[in-house]
């Protein structure tokens, strides 16, 4: 019995196939897994998969990236999957060749009619007889996959082709999958994924297998595992209602993972949220210390003390932004700098007073790279200096950038600069770190930056947009009119500009990116037109927690005023 598990990223698709191979193993079946514990069965296959994965490889057209795809899964299915079929009980793919299809129609614009053909010739037959849809929430995926990095350092590789497109791709994948199931109706079993107990989905979807081996008649379609999630308490008609909407999903979270709970709780404090975060913090400790960069409130500072032996990486990291250069910041440094020097090393980004170079003068033998890509935004004559020095000591600019690692370094340094000496070293780091060199676009406005960013747009609009974050630019605003309706790093790059563009786009993106579109208004939210669009908002989009998220900062911050808040 061949069984197929397909999902966008982060749905638990991976966690659940195997998961449900062991137990169907504890129950005496032979059963083959491609791709177990994350890795596929074929080294030629999970070559393929890298390949495509890079970044390095951003300039892959999206017919190129369809062939690759393709044959990846036919080396699986030749190599592995047609003899796994004759020997084992169940053979169990983690992605077939509906990815290849899902991620070219849906997410590339592909043709279906140019698309479906070169995934039947390849497939030559070899059909699924159960394929199990894991449906989720991409924000939910999302945190998952941020949490996953968060908790295992192994799997913080650079960012992916996929990623450079934006998390807007991931919506369209979701689209794409459930429609290729629903119109499948007979093959395809759609679980959600978002508020299920993984317990209960492992169990559900090992029983059905099993039923169906022993040739019963099984349901297909949607399939609900154990209790319906509860509705959001309507109506949401005020940031009040929101605000408790959204206490409620954390607490119903907290109990069933907490880890993902801790992450939607970053980046806000107060009363209510500070209770939450002291008591997640003995079970999920890095997350919560990471969650707390920029927060400056007293018990931001209690739980970095509390989570200094538990997460002294993520403490460090949190030092950044606008607590960067406060006494507490400095005490907390001194504390962590044997421990995590590279970490603290980054905590000092764009800080140019004397306490700071001494800090780095004391870590750099320890964390070089770290200390280098501190340098950002700092144009002094010490900073360039330094980056001198580094270069010099890796014997030139070009072997200086001949791995990742390094490059990606020096593009830090020089992000926001937009000089001749900086230029050179961009250039130099872009063949190794492309995404970072990108990235250092940040606020440069030459026509050689502005020509970087339209050559790169198709292939990486995400990392481009960073780039313009608060430009009142006429080719700003061009660039975020072309891709807001499918990117929604268009609007994030917004934040508080009070522009009639911004204002169409929001109008426009309302019911595509429900929670950008509010966190844009930034201030703005404070007037009524900024307060209208967000009780519109909550009135058509309350049940995602992204959108929550953001009326949770709203109550929780210094910008809405209490009659704002209460209305």
């Amino acid at each position: 019995m061949f069984v197929v598990f397909e999902g966008i990223d982060g749905s638990g698709k991976t966690t659940i196939s195997n998961r449900v191979a062991k137990a169907l193993r504890a129950r005496g079946l032979d059963v083959e897994h491609l791709r177990e514990g994350g890795s596929f069965a074929s080294k030629v296959t999970q070559g393929i998969r890298d390949f495509c994965r890079d970044a390095r490889n951003m300039a892959l057209t999206p017919r190129a990236e369809l062939m690759l795809y393709v044959a990846r899964e036919v080396q699986l299915a030749e190599e592995v999957l047609r003899p796994a079929l004759e020997r084992a009980d169940v053979v169990i793919a983690d992605r077939y060749f509906y990815t290849a299809q899902v991620l070219a129609g849906a997410g590339r614009d592909m043709p279906p009619e140019e698309v479906r053909p070169i995934v039947e010739s390849a497939a030559a037959g070899v059909w699924p007889q159960i394929g199990f849809l894991i449906d989720v929430d991409p924000s939910v995926a999302r945190g998952r996959r941020k949490v996953s990095k968060m908790l295992n350092p192994a799997d913080r590789r650079p960012v992916s082709r996929k990623g450079l497109t934006g998390s807007g791709l991931q919506v369209r994948l979701r689209a794409g999958y459930k429609a290729l199931a629903e119109g499948d109706p007979e093959r395809w079993v759609i679980i959600d994924n978002t508020d299920s107990d993984l317990d209960q989905v492992v169990a559900a979807v090992t029983d059905l297998i099993l039923r169906a081996r022993a040739g019963e008649t099984v349901p297909r379609g949607h399939l609900q595992v154990g209790a319906a999630p509860p509705a959001v308490a309507a109506p949401v008609d005020s940031v009040a209602a929101a605000y408790q909407a959204f206490l409620a999903w954390v607490d119903r979270r907290a109990f069933r993972e907490p880890t993902l709970a801790a992450y939607v709780l970053a980046g806000i404090s107060g009363a209510d949220i500070d209770a939450r975060r002291l008591s997640l913090a003995g079970a999920a400790p890095k997350v919560i210390a990471r969650g707390l960069r920029g927060l400056s409130d007293p018990v931001s500072w209690r739980l970095r003390r509390l989570l200094i032996d538990a997460a002294p990486t993520e403490v460090a990291l949190s030092l950044e932004a606008t607590v960067a250069s406060t006494s507490e910041a400095w005490t907390l440094r001194e504390l962590l700098a044997d421990s995590v020097p590279a970490a603290v090393a980054v905590s000092l980004e764009g800080l140019d007073d004397e306490t700071a170079w001494a800090l780095r003068a004391e870590l750099y033998d320890r964390a070089p790279d770290a200390v280098l890509a501190s340098l950002a935004l700092l144009d002094s004559p010490r900073a360039w200096e330094l980056r001198a020095r580094w270069i010099s000591e890796r014997g030139g600019l070009d072997r200086a950038c001949d791995t990742y690692d390094r490059a990606r370094s020096l593009a830090k340094s020089v992000t926001g600069l937009d000089g001749a000496q900086a230029w050179e070293m961009r250039k130099a780091a872009r063949e190794s770190a492309p995404v970072s060199a990108l990235s250092s676009l940040k606020g440069t406005t030459s026509d050689r930056a502005w020509n970087w960013r339209e050559k790169a747009i198709g292939r990486a609009p995400k990392a481009v947009l960073s780039t313009i974050a608060g430009m009142d630019d006429a080719r700003a605003w061009a660039l975020r009119v072309a891709n807001a309706p499918r990117v929604r790093e268009a609007l994030d790059s917004m934040i508080g500009l009070d522009h009639p563009t911004a204002w169409e786009l929001r109008e426009t993106c309302l019911d595509i990116w429900p929670a950008n579109t509010i966190k844009s208004l930034g201030v703005l939210v404070n007037g009524q037109r900024g307060h209208d669009l967000l009780l519109r908002a909550l009135a058509t989009h309350a049940d995602q927690i992204s959108l929550l998220k953001q009326a949770a900062n709203i109550a929780t911050g210094a910008s809405l005023t209490p009659a704002v808040m209460a209305a």
